[in-house]
C-alpha cells in the first residue's frame, strides 16, 4: 500500500470525488470531509467505506499531509440496500395490491381511534374516495351502523390478546351513498417493546361474491318454499335432493328418500314402455314432460304433471336430472267429475228423449188395452191376452218413468218436508224389506232442518238405496241410515265440481257389505249399468236415485272399497220454511160426463186418437187437430160460442201450445185453455 497512491485503490468512478474533496481540504475551504466511496481490494473486489479526511498543517498553517480514517461499511450498506429494496417492494405491493390495505390508528392524544393513517389506491377505488379524502377519516365514518359493533368487538379482542387476527364481512358506505360488501382481515402491529402501535387491515371487495351468494340463497329459498315438488337425481335415478313440497306430497321425509331410487314412487299404472321412453328422452339430453300416477308412502295414489330436465357439467356431459312436479290430483278429480257430469247429462238427454217418445207409444198401448178390457166380458177369450199386453205396457211405463227420473224430466211435486219423519215412516217397511239377518240402525239428527223435495220420489230414493245395500250383504250385516245438518263450504265445493256452497241436510245410507272397486264406482249411476246377475235388475235403480237428487237441487256422493262396505251420502239444500203436514187420505175419483165441444190439438196421432176416443166416451164433442194450422182452420169453421175448451199439447212443431192459445185469444176471448204435456212442469213453464 505504501508504494501505491489513493487513486490506485479507489474505484475509478469515485476518484474524482476523492480528489475534489482533497483539493478543497488542501485549499482550506473545509476542515474535514466525509466521503462515501468504494475501494478496490487486492483481489479486485469492491469494499464500501466511509472515509473521514482532514489536513495536518504546520505552525504557519501550511498543509503538510492528509489523515484519513477509513470505516468498512459493506455490511451496513448491504443492510441499508436490503431495507431500501424491501421498502420499495412493500410500497409497490401496498400501492398496486388487488386488495385494499390500510394502517389504522389506535386511540391517541391527537388521533382519533380508527383514523386511517395510510391507505392504498385499491381501498380508495373500493370506497370511492381519494387518498387525501380518506386520510384523517375514521373507518367508523364509512361503516354501516348495523356492522359497526362487530368491528369494534374484533379490535377489542386483538388489543386484549385474545386473538392474533380477526376477520369479518361488513358493508362500507361509498362516497356516492351506495353500499359495498367487503371482507376485512385486520391484525395488531406492535413495536419492539411489544406495545400496540397500529392496526393493519386488508380489505377485499366481495360484492360480486355476495350477490352470487344472495342469488343462491334466493334460489335455495325459492326451491325450498316452492309449491311444486323438486327432485334431483343422478343419472341412474338415485335421489340426491328433494324439497319440502315433495315431502308434503309423498309423505316421505327427506332422510328417508335421499339415496333411494325414484322407482320407489312407481304405482304400476304406467307400463314399461312409458318409462323406457322417459329414460331414452332424458339420457339423450332432451327435456321430458308428462303425467305420472305415483304412490305415496301410505300407499295412496296421486296424480302429478312432471317436467324432467338434464343437468350438464362444464364439459356438456349429463350429470344429473332435475324434476319439477305438480300434484294435480284435485284437478284430475275435478276433470273426471266434469267429464262424468257431461257424460251423465248427454246420456240423460238421450234417455229422456227416448223415454218421451216411448211414453207416447205406451200411452196408446196401455190406453187401448184398457179401453178394450172395458168392452170385453169376463169370459171373453181375448181378455187374458189383452190383460197381458196391459201388464207389459205398465211394466214398460215403470222403466220409462225411471228413465224420465234419471233425465230429470218427470213431473216434480216438491214440498217442504222433514227427512226424519220420512225415514221414520219408512222404517217398518224397510225392516220387512231387508230381512232378519240385517241389523237396521237409524242415527237421526234431532235438530235436522227442512228440505224441499217430492216426498214420493224421495221415498223411492231411500228404497232403491236400501235394496242395493241389502243385496250387497247376502250373508247379513249392518245397515245404517243417518241424517245431519251440514255446511258445504267453498273448499269442499272446489273439490266437488257440482256442489254449490251452502247449508244442506245430509241423508247417508251405509252398509258393511262387499263394497265396490273404483271402476265399478265410476259407472254406478249410468242407466242400465248393473253388477247383478241376469234377470236380477234393470240397472235403473241408482240412475233413478241420481236423477231425483239432481232434480231436487241436491248432490250425491259414494265412497266404497272392496270388503269395506259402501256409503251413499245425499245432500239436499236446507230451507228456512217449516215442513208441511201431508194429508195421506185419498178420496175416490168420480168422473162426470160432459156435453161441451172441445178442440184437441196433439201432434202425436196415437195419443190424439186415444184422448179423443176417451173424451167422446164421456160425452164430449171432440174436434181433432194434428198441428196449430189445423186448429186455426177448425176455429174458422165453427161459430164463436161453439167451442168451449182448447186442449193443446205444449211442445209442438210450427207453433207451441202457448203461442197457439195467444193467437186464438182475440178470436175466441171466452174459450178456456187446458195445457197438456208429457214433459216436466219446468218444460211447461219454459214454453
Amino acid at each position: 500500500l505504501l508504494e501505491m497512491t489513493v487513486a490506485d485503490v479507489t474505484r475509478p468512478e469515485d476518484i474524482d470525488l476523492s480528489l475534489n474533496s482533497m483539493e478543497r481540504l488542501w485549499a482550506g475551504e473545509t476542515r474535514a470531509a466525509l466521503i462515501e466511496k468504494f475501494y478496490v481490494r487486492k483481489d479486485g473486489s469492491l469494499v464500501s467505506a466511509n472515509l473521514t479526511l482532514s489536513v495536518v498543517r504546520d505552525g504557519s498553517g501550511n498543509p503538510l499531509y492528509f489523515i484519513g480514517a477509513v470505516e468498512d461499511t459493506t455490511e451496513r450498506r448491504r443492510a441499508e440496500e436490503a431495507l431500501r429494496e424491501s421498502e420499495e417492494r412493500f410500497r409497490a405491493i401496498f400501492e398496486h395490491a388487488a386488495v385494499g390495505i390500510a394502517q389504522v390508528a389506535l386511540d391517541g392524544t391527537w388521533l382519533l381511534d380508527g383514523t386511517w393513517l395510510m391507505v392504498n389506491q385499491q381501498l380508495c377505488s373500493i370506497i370511492g374516495y381519494t387518498q387525501a379524502e380518506l386520510l384523517g377519516r375514521t373507518f367508523q365514518e364509512v361503516t354501516i351502523a348495523e356492522d359497526l359493533e362487530a368491528s369494534l368487538v374484533g379490535r377489542q379482542m386483538l388489543l386484549a390478546g385474545e386473538s392474533e387476527k380477526y376477520a369479518l364481512e361488513k358493508r362500507y358506505v361509498r362516497k356516492d351513498g351506495s353500499l359495498v360488501w367487503v371482507h376485512v382481515s385486520f391484525s395488531l402491529v406492535r413495536d419492539a417493546s411489544g406495545d400496540p402501535e397500529y392496526f393493519l387491515s386488508v380489505i377485499e371487495d366481495i360484492s360480486e361474491r355476495k350477490q352470487a351468494e344472495q342469488a343462491l340463497v334466493r334460489l335455495a329459498t325459492a326451491v325450498e318454499q316452492a309449491g311444486e315438488s323438486i327432485v334431483i337425481t343422478d343419472t341412474d335415478g338415485t335421489i340426491q335432493y328433494v324439497n319440502p313440497a315433495f315431502e308434503r306430497t309423498t309423505g316421505y321425509a327427506r332422510d328417508e328418500i335421499i339415496g333411494q331410487n325414484s322407482r320407489l314412487l312407481k304405482s304400476e299404472k304406467q307400463d314399461s314402455a312409458f318409462y323406457r321412453d322417459l329414460w331414452e328422452t332424458i339420457k339423450r339430453g332432451d327435456v321430458w314432460t308428462g303425467h305420472f300416477t305415483n304412490r305415496k308412502k301410505d300407499g295412496t295414489l296421486y296424480e302429478e304433471e312432471a317436467t324432467i330436465s338434464p343437468v350438464r357439467d362444464a364439459s356438456g356431459n349429463v350429470v344429473n336430472f332435475v324434476a319439477v312436479k305438480r300434484d294435480v290430483t284435485k284437478e284430475v278429480g275435478l276433470e273426471n267429475q266434469l267429464m262424468q257430469a257431461q257424460k251423465m247429462e248427454a246420456v240423460g238427454q238421450l234417455a229422456g228423449g227416448i223415454a218421451h217418445d216411448f211414453n207416447n207409444l205406451l200411452t196408446a198401448v196401455i190406453g187401448y188395452s184398457q179401453l178394450a178390457l172395458r168392452n170385453l166380458g169376463d169370459r171373453d177369450p181375448l181378455r187374458a191376452d189383452i190383460g197381458e199386453i196391459e201388464k207389459a205396457g205398465l211394466r214398460a211405463a215403470e222403466l220409462t218413468g225411471q228413465l224420465l227420473a234419471f233425465s230429470r224430466k218427470q213431473v216434480f211435486q216438491p214440498k217442504n218436508l222433514a227427512l226424519n219423519a220420512l225415514v221414520t215412516d219408512l222404517q217398518k217397511m224397510l225392516r220387512r224389506l231387508i230381512g232378519e239377518d240385517i241389523e237396521l240402525a237409524a242415527v237421526l239428527d234431532l235438530e235436522l232442518g227442512t228440505v224441499k223435495a217430492d216426498p214420493g220420489q224421495l221415498q223411492q230414493v231411500i228404497m232403491n238405496l236400501i235394496v242395493n245395500a241389502r243385496d250387497a250383504m247376502p250373508g247379513g250385516g249392518k245397515l245404517t241410515i243417518e241424517t245431519a245438518n251440514v255446511d258445504l263450504d267453498s273448499d269442499y265445493a272446489a273439490q266437488h265440481f257440482e256442489v254449490i256452497p251452502g247449508a244442506y241436510c245430509m241423508l247417508a245410507i251405509s252398509d258393511n257389505g262387499c263394497g265396490m272397486e273404483e271402476e265399478t264406482r265410476s259407472h254406478i249411476f249410468e242407466p242400465f249399468f248393473t253388477t247383478k246377475g241376469l234377470g236380477r235388475g234393470t240397472g235403473l235403480g241408482l240412475s233413478t236415485v241420481y236423477g231425483i237428487v239432481k232434480q231436487s237441487g241436491g248432490y250425491i256422493s259414494v265412497s266404497s272399497e272392496p270388503g269395506h262396505g259402501t256409503t251413499f251420502k245425499i245432500y239436499l239444500p236446507r230451507v228456512a220454511e217449516l215442513a208441511e203436514e201431508e194429508d195421506l187420505r185419498r178420496e175416490p175419483l168420480s168422473l162426470p160426463n160432459g156435453d161441451e165441444t172441445l178442440l184437441l190439438v196433439e201432434d202425436e196421432a196415437a195419443v190424439r186418437e186415444l184422448a179423443a176416443r176417451v173424451l167422446r166416451e164421456y160425452g164430449y164433442t171432440v174436434l181433432e187437430a194434428s198441428d196449430p194450422s189445423q186448429a186455426l182452420r177448425a176455429i174458422d169453421e165453427h161459430s164463436a160460442d161453439e167451442i168451449q175448451l182448447l186442449v193443446t199439447d205444449v211442445v209442438m212443431p210450427q207453433m207451441s201450445g202457448r203461442d197457439l192459445a195467444e193467437h186464438l185469444a182475440p178470436l175466441r176471448p171466452d174459450m178456456r185453455v187446458l195445457y197438456v204435456s208429457g214433459y216436466t212442469d219446468r218444460a211447461i213453464v219454459h214454453h
